[in-house]
């Protein structure tokens, strides 16, 4: 089993420096966390070209998933900091080349607070890498302050305005992660939206209509991803012994997704 990631009792405090924070003073080393995979991205995962941490376990279950295999803590990796960074290191040459940086991603890396601003951390002071945070901001009250001083771009999916569609979508409300975007907002912290375009679940004009407005009322939100809708992920489904709902859902047309930017646009969005 993996160790607790902070000490019981001593639980990670949004909007306040946690001793246990690794950005802060880091209680014990090594510190280890859970991990899937890691990888290098160019032009998903934030600008340029990046290293990519992947960590296991996620609180939502969205029905759109390309990999279900990171909803479970358990089954990713122990791995400490060490090893992350160490592997971050061999790249970060060509990484500053490209114009790049490190993510942490999921999963949902706010599970593993500790972790992952252990990570954020070194990425950038270590390393002297630019870095993202991807998260869908479900669990941003345990994202300390000293955490997100550590990080320079936040990825926040916003997957639907209307509240019903997003319980239906992710298996959990909407309004942790409206109120971590307000939180990111008054910290003036850059934000790059996602929002995953599902004909038939997030497509109706009310709901983008809805991120859009909200999106652009920030502030700080200064990209905005319009994801398509695919189903390269469905073979990891059915390999987990899972139902994927959306088997018969189509990806939306080019029309459908550049009618969605189009609206991000009207808000004066930069969307793409």
């Amino acid at each position: 089993m993996l160790r607790p990631e902070f000490p019981v009792g001593r639980p990670a405090r949004a909007g306040g420096d946690d001793a246990s924070t690794p950005a802060g003073a880091a209680t014990r080393r090594p510190i280890v966390g859970s991990v899937h995979s890691w990888d290098l991205s160019t032009g998903v995962d934030g600008p340029g070209t990046r290293f990519v941490a992947f960590l296991s376990g996620c609180p939502l279950t969205c029905l759109y998933c390309h990999n279900p295999d990171t909803w479970r803590m358990r089954n990713g990796k122990r791995t400490t900091a060490d090893d992350m960074v160490a592997e971050a290191a061999k790249y970060t040459t060509f990484i500053r080349a490209a114009g790049g940086g490190a993510t942490v991603s999921g999963g949902e890396p706010l599970l593993q607070p500790v972790f992952t601003g252990e990570l954020l951390h070194r990425y950038k002071h270590e390393l002297g890498l630019h870095t993202a945070l991807d998260t869908s901001g479900f669990l941003g009250s345990r994202a300390t302050d000293a955490l997100l001083r550590d990080v320079d771009l936040v990825l926040l999916d916003i997957k639907s305005w209307d509240r019903e569609t997003y319980k239906k979508a992710t298996g959990r409300p909407l309004q942790p992660t409206l109120d971590f975007a307000h939180r990111l907002a008054d910290l003036g912290k850059e934000v790059h939206v996602r929002f995953v375009l599902v004909p038939g679940l997030t497509d109706e004009p009310a709901n983008i209509e809805g991120v859009a407005s909200f999106a652009a009322s920030l502030g700080n939100v200064s990209r905005v991803d319009v994801l398509p809708f695919h189903k390269l992920g469905e073979g990891k489904w059915q390999a987990l012994g899972m139902n994927f709902t959306l088997h018969d859902t189509p990806s939306p047309t080019a029309e459908q997704v550049a009618t969605a930017r189009e609206t991000f646009a009207a808000h004066g969005l930069y969307a793409v």
